[in-house]
């Protein structure tokens, strides 16, 4: 039974002592997130358990009524196995992301007594009832709210778009494979959302290296791979610089000038849209880079951003520079937008101390 187990579950196995070595050995991920990974990955091997003792009873028609509990089981695992993966990634998750998946679990139980859901009849064979469907529905559901959050928190720049999809793509594997493959499917579905988990993770270790730990922008780093690569398009750039850093820091604490720091980093991410990139290039500096875009809509940026800091204690001095056609270098774009950003500064502050 072991040697049948290890030749179906091999690649599950590497990847998930792999994974384990990761997590444990990482600086990027909170205790907190490693931890929660470390019970996902833990569940997704207790669940391959479950299946392969199933199929191997199944084979050799023994303890049904055990195969029975098994497979309710192995239904109500898999949604909370996604609730657990939306636990473990998604920022601000609460643990009523497992209420439905509880709810589901209840339904399959009431099945081993009802075959509302399943059964297994006289002649061996498993069975769908009137329910039979809700496991995939249940799946796709939890697959669906997954990939819609982690997009709506993404920067959605194809650095982070690419693994959300390599993730809805074996999320949907999971909802497809099952009709094409049959029952012989549930054999290799570990091993999908293992080896998915793991790439996503690697995806995301690798974003990593180019975000801004503190507000989840990119870096100075990312800002100058960004300037070096296809320069041809990029149109515009906007210097934005934070107006008070030093006194909120000195009056209020570094905590308090790093809240300042992460609330300017949402209005920035609230303005943008597709044709523009925001980096963190220093303490209080920030760069937003425009490709293909217009004076205009470069405007409708600055001018978004201004009413987003305007709903919020603390201010920005803004500049930018425009080129069309890529008439400028990107050093003359930033030396531009740099000087219109400090004039907007100085008359910032003169300001202010007029109203002192």
């Amino acid at each position: 039974m072991l040697k049948e187990y290890l030749i179906q579950n091999w690649a599950l196995l590497l990847i998930t002592v792999a994974f384990v070595i990761l997590l444990k050995t990482t600086v990027f991920l909170d205790k907190k997130t490693i931890n929660r990974m470390l019970v996902l990955v833990a569940s997704v091997f207790v669940l391959s358990l479950v299946v392969f003792a199933e199929f191997y009873w199944n084979e050799l028609d023994l303890y049904r009524e055990v195969r029975t509990v098994l497979i309710f089981i192995r239904y109500s695992a898999t949604p909370f196995i996604l609730a657990m993966i939306i636990y473990a990634l998604l920022q601000r998750a609460r643990w009523f992301v497992f209420v439905p998946a509880v709810i589901f679990a209840v339904v399959n139980f009431a099945s081993i007594y009802t075959g509302v859901v399943f059964r297994i009849s006289d002649a061996n064979v498993l069975q769908r009832g009137p329910l039979g469907y809700l496991p995939f529905v249940a799946v796709g559901l939890y697959c669906l709210v997954v990939v819609i959050t982690l997009f709506r928190q993404s920067n959605r720049q194809a650095v982070e778009i690419i693994p959300i999809v390599f993730l809805c793509v074996a999320f949907a594997s999971g909802l497809v494979l099952p009709f094409v493959l049959g029952k012989d499917y549930a054999k290799i579905f570990c091993t999908t959302i293992i080896i998915a988990l793991f790439v996503y993770y690697v995806f995301s270790i690798l974003q990593m290296t180019s975000k801004d730990a503190l507000t989840g922008l990119l870096n100075r780093q990312a800002y100058y791979a960004a300037v070096d690569d296809n320069t041809k398009n990029i149109t515009g750039v906007v210097s934005i610089d934070m107006n008070g850093l030093k006194v909120i820091n000195d009056r209020d604490g570094h905590a308090a000038g790093d809240e300042a720091l992460k609330t300017l980093a949402r209005c920035f991410l609230r303005a943008g849209k597709n044709k523009q990139t925001v980096y963190r290039v220093g303490g209080d500096e920030f760069v937003a880079v425009f490709r293909r875009a217009s004076e205009d809509e470069i405007k409708q940026f600055i001018a978004c951003v201004k009413r987003n800091v305007a709903e919020t204690p603390y201010s920005c001095a803004v500049g930018y520079s425009w080129a069309d056609d890529a008439a400028k270098t990107v050093d003359e774009m930033l030396k531009e937008s740099d000087r219109m950003m400090y004039s907007d500064k100085a008359s910032y502050y003169s300001q202010l101390e007029r109203s002192l």
